[in-house]
């Protein structure tokens, strides 16, 4: 994953809501926290970050909140269909949003870069080899 700009879509499973975000990803993450998993219903969630200012959508969104890591509003967004997570707008960083890699029209965009929150990594899921991981917030 390079600085450069690029153009990265995606969208939801029914096709109602799509995003786009023009600019470099930021950073490139798995999250093991409690939270991500409550959310996702799974063990972790791959999420890259970008710059809110190059970010659009089209289509309905619906904002789930809820208290984050930082102490402030965790903002995750779904399709309004379908329900599909496809990116948070965390209070804590507001020039920021966070795409879920798994609404990615392109997959190959996303390499994770670190693992966080390990401490609370369920048993049967894993980081991969080779992934910095850091039981709590990565630097």
């Amino acid at each position: 994953m390079t600085a450069a700009a690029i153009r990265i879509t995606g969208g939801c499973l029914c096709g109602q809501t799509r995003y786009q975000a023009n600019g470099p990803v930021l950073f490139s993450l798995l999250c093991y926290c409690v939270d991500c998993q409550k959310a996702s219903g799974t063990g972790h969630v791959p999420i890259m970050g970008v710059a809110r200012s190059g970010f659009t959508v089209n289509g309905p969104a619906v904002a789930s909140k809820s208290i984050g890591g930082s102490g402030r509003m965790a903002v995750r967004n779904f399709c309004a269909r379908c329900h599909s997570l496809l990116f948070g707008t965390p209070e804590a960083a507001p020039d920021l949003v966070t795409i879920y890699a798994g609404s990615l029209d392109d997959s190959h965009l996303f390499t994770p870069q670190k693992a966080q929150f390990t401490r609370t990594r369920q048993a049967w899921d894993s980081v991969p080899a080779g992934v910095p991981a850091y039981e709590e917030a990565a630097p």
